[in-house]
């Protein structure tokens, strides 16, 4: 790392603002509103006519970024216990199984992203069920028309990454109409409400020692991040957490999930990030130490916890944590508020979302742009 974090940094709402001049606290904040408004514009759009032609063999999200998080979310929601399988596209290509019986939604904040239209442009080729989410006056826009798609249009928040929920909810709502996800309109309203007492918990006001996002977030700063989720909300909400440290804090991540960490993963903590205790072996006795005191970023073990896990999973959790204590390596757990899986993800998302951005301005880095990704692009269409 280039920084060193600066509490002082988050200690007033005038540094914490002073320090993101993109406003992506204030984008951050708007996820409820988002949720309304995208409730609103799904209605106006007309997603109750997707029932019309019955139950999709299955449902298949096609998206980049922050919008392929939303066919993560939508699985989350719909549950294991879902009629059809619900599975996310990244990429360029649909899969070969994909056809006229499946629900094919592509999702797309600009409604200009590569990967997104070309795949979209193939299921309409395959004669496959259509749903649009993005960008109004977009080429997705265009595409849904040439297609004879359902166009859900969705109001950017600034960046893509901060629209998640304007993109996500029109997700739940057309599963919600194909009878595959029991979301009814005071869930909608509770999940939204739930997301302002975060983003009040977490305003910039707040001081670090009550600010739950500043505080993990210094906690955070310095060491690297592994954050594994406990149950499919969790899981969608710690990958969440790793994409929001690359692209709002330009700071590193590992995703994993419980069981599968305990697998592999669990092995980092004797690993190179590990604090280095204990007695030296004795072929190491005589080595020079003066200038090796060790890894200069310790490990820190990150668990989004679920209040419906597995019993398994749950001591799994349990004993990893207290293994990862006993070697020195940190560890902080995020437990969802709520009791649907929308409250539920939902909450763990917003905190999140909230720490990476403090991170950010904790380490001196504008949480907004994201040059790096930009450049790539660049290089990519000179090619």
């Amino acid at each position: 790392m280039t920084q060193r974090p600066d509490p002082s940094r988050l200690e007033d709402a005038a540094a914490a603002e002073a320090a993101d001049p993109g406003g992506m606290l204030r984008q951050v904040a708007s996820s409820a509103a988002q949720v309304r408004e995208a409730q609103r514009a799904a209605a106006e759009a007309g997603i109750s006519a997707l029932a019309e032609d019955g139950r999709p063999r299955a449902i298949v999200v096609t998206g980049m970024g922050g919008s392929g998080l939303s066919g993560d979310v939508l699985a989350a929601v719909c549950g294991v216990g879902c009629a059809v399988p619900v599975t996310t596209v990244r990429g360029y290509r649909l899969p070969g199984w994909v056809g006229a019986a499946d629900l094919v939604i592509a999702v797309s904040c600009s409604g200009e992203t590569e990967e997104t239209l070309e795949v979209a442009a193939e299921a309409g080729r395959r004669g496959c069920r259509l749903l649009f989410v993005g960008g109004a006056d977009s080429s997705l826009a265009a595409l849904s028309d040439r297609s004879r798609g359902l166009f859900v249009p969705v109001r950017s928040a600034g960046q893509p990454r901060s629209t998640l929920w304007g993109l996500t909810i029109p997700l739940v709502l057309a599963a919600r109409t194909l009878g595959l996800a029991d979301v009814p309109d005071a869930v909608l309203e509770s999940t939204a409400g739930l997301l302002e007492d975060v983003a009040h918990r977490c305003r910039p006001s707040s001081e670090p020692f009550v600010n739950p996002a500043k505080r993990i977030a210094l906690d955070l700063a310095g060491d690297v991040p592994m954050v594994w989720g406990s149950s499919a909300p969790a899981a969608a909400a710690a990958y969440r957490l790793c994409c929001q440290l690359n692209e709002n804090a330009k700071y590193p991540g590992v995703f994993g999930e419980v069981p599968e960490a305990d697998h592999n993963q669990v092995m980092a903590f004797d690993g190179f990030f590990a604090p280095r205790s204990g007695p030296f072996d004795a072929d190491d006795f005589f080595r020079d130490r003066v200038d090796d005191p060790g890894p200069e970023h310790g490990l820190h073990l990150v668990v989004m916890r679920d209040v419906d896990e597995h019993p398994q999973v749950r001591r799994r959790c349990e004993a990893s944590a207290e293994m990862a204590r006993d070697r020195g390596v940190s560890v902080t757990e995020i437990r969802a508020e709520g009791e649907h899986p929308l409250e539920r993800i939902a909450t763990l998302i917003a905190l999140a979302d909230y720490i990476t951005v403090y991170l950010a301005i904790a380490l001196g880095v504008d949480p907004t742009p994201v040059p790096v990704i930009q450049e790539l692009k660049a290089r990519i269409s000179q090619v």
